[in-house]
C-alpha cells in the first residue's frame, strides 16, 4: 500500500470513528455498518500520485426476487448525489450494493467525514426505500 493511499485511510478511520465502530482487516480495508448497511472502504493507487478510496456498501441482500427491486433502483429509489446502486440476483434473492470511489488527496478529516457520511446516508435512505423500514 503506497503512503498516499495509507495515509488517506488513516484519515478516513479517524472521520469515520466519529460516528462509528470501524474496523481494521488485513489488507488494511475499514469496515464499518450504518443503520443496517454494512461498509468496507478500501484504497488503492490508480496511477503514481493518484490514490483513489473505493467506498463499497452492502445496501441489502436476498430481497424477494418477485419484487420489482431492480425497476425501483433503476428509477432511482434513493436517488442521490454519491454513489452508484447496483441490483444482482444473488441465490437467496435480489442483492443490492452502492459504491462510490473518489481521490481523497487533501482532504482533512472533517472534510472526509462529510464525504463519507453523505454516501452512507443515501445508502441508508436507499435501504429503508427498498425495505420499508425507517432509516436509523
Amino acid at each position: 500500500m503506497s503512503g498516499g493511499v495509507a495515509e488517506m485511510l488513516g484519515i478516513a478511520k479517524a472521520a469515520l470513528e466519529r460516528f462509528h465502530d470501524v474496523t481494521v482487516d488485513e489488507d488494511g480495508a475499514l469496515t464499518f455498518a450504518h443503520g443496517g448497511v454494512v461498509c468496507a472502504l478500501q484504497g488503492f493507487e490508480l496511477e503514481e500520485g493518484l490514490a483513489v478510496l473505493n467506498l463499497t456498501c452492502v445496501v441489502a441482500w436476498d430481497l424477494p426476487v418477485d419484487t420489482d427491486v431492480p425497476i425501483r433502483v433503476a428509477l432511482g429509489a434513493g436517488e442521490g448525489l454519491f454513489g452508484t446502486p447496483r441490483v444482482i440476483r444473488g441465490a437467496a434473492g435480489w442483492d443490492v450494493t452502492l459504491r462510490y470511489a473518489f481521490p481523497a488527496a487533501g482532504l482533512d478529516e472533517k472534510a472526509m467525514g462529510t464525504l463519507l457520511m453523505l454516501v452512507v446516508g443515501n445508502a441508508s435512505t436507499l435501504r429503508a426505500e427498498l425495505t420499508d423500514t425507517p432509516e436509523q
